[in-house]
């Protein structure tokens, strides 16, 4: 061998060795770990502040979805659909598959969906916050009963669902894993307590809008702001003034408020 060819493999060899000892040459590890978990955001569950949901894994889907329904006595159908994450939203459509559906680009490759919605809440095109209504649960299109069929998908492959930062279990039936949300729970809120028991609270200032949950109780909760709505008559009186509250995500009448005023004081409109 010519001792040109020869020192400047034995120079390779040499810079190679010299890689490994000063850790220039990346790790298996590190290799396997890549950049899309490290740039994912911070999801949350695709539901209200503070309900109770289950979900399974079909394993006939193509991607790796999860379905998701209520478990905490509320009903599933009508239940306001929240962006996991901020993002831009996308409306579709289709009729035989996905029903109503919101995609949600969310920036560096990674997007979420929501399926089989009852109506959109969101324009399309639309800028969403995370926490914020993008539809309602319903069961549009190829599904069998309400629920949210939920995807987070990295340049258009379906990733194990994290929330939270923690990756979910894959169950074959519902009732084997349950996840509380923590969604749209942020703003302190003003202190009161309600009185009654059995007060429902609902999605929207509506005696039609869904039930979200119900206190069976006397029960302690934060207002974050209020605003005029149908009216009540509980106890001999009257109110058309509702209530969102934060730990529940949802609305009840003021007359469940104990307190004497109609419109409560020191509480923002919504």
């Amino acid at each position: 061998m010519p001792f040109r060819r020869l020192w400047a493999t034995t120079t390779v060899v040499l810079c190679a060795l010299a890689g490994l000892l000063l850790g220039l040459v990346p790790s298996a590890g590190a290799a396997a770990s890549g950049t899309a978990v490290a740039a994912a955001p911070d999801f949350k569950a695709p539901y209200p502040c503070g309900q109770r949901w289950t979900y399974s894994h079909h394993s006939a889907e193509v991607r790796r979805a999860l379905d998701f329904v209520r478990a905490d006595g509320g009903t599933t159908d009508g239940t306001p659909v929240l962006a996991s994450a901020a993002g831009t939203a996308h409306r579709h459509h289709q009729a035989n598959g996905a029903g109503n559906y919101v995609s949600i680009e969310h920036g560096g490759g990674w997007r979420t969906y929501y399926f089989h919605l009852s109506a959109f809440g969101a324009p399309d095109g639309a800028q969403v916050a995370q926490g914020q209504q993008i539809g309602s649960t319903g069961s549009t299109g190829n599904s069998s009963g309400p629920h949210i069929h939920y995807e987070q998908l990295y340049n258009g492959v379906g990733q194990d669902i994290r929330i939270n930062g923690s990756a979910l279990a894959y169950p074959g039936g519902y009732h084997q894993y349950f996840l509380t949300s923590d969604n749209g729970c942020g703003g302190s809120g003003t202190p009161f307590m309600t009185w009654g028991s059995g007060t429902r609270v609902r999605a929207d200032a509506r005696l039609s809008a869904p039930v979200v949950t119900t206190l069976a109780g006397p029960t302690s909760v934060r207002v974050l702001c209020q605003k005029q709505g149908d009216t009540v008559n509980a106890e001999g009186y009257t109110n058309n003034w509702w209530s969102k509250l934060r730990d529940q995500n949802g609305f009840i009448s003021n007359i469940y408020i104990d307190h004497p005023a109609a419109q409560l004081p020191g509480v923002p409109l919504c």
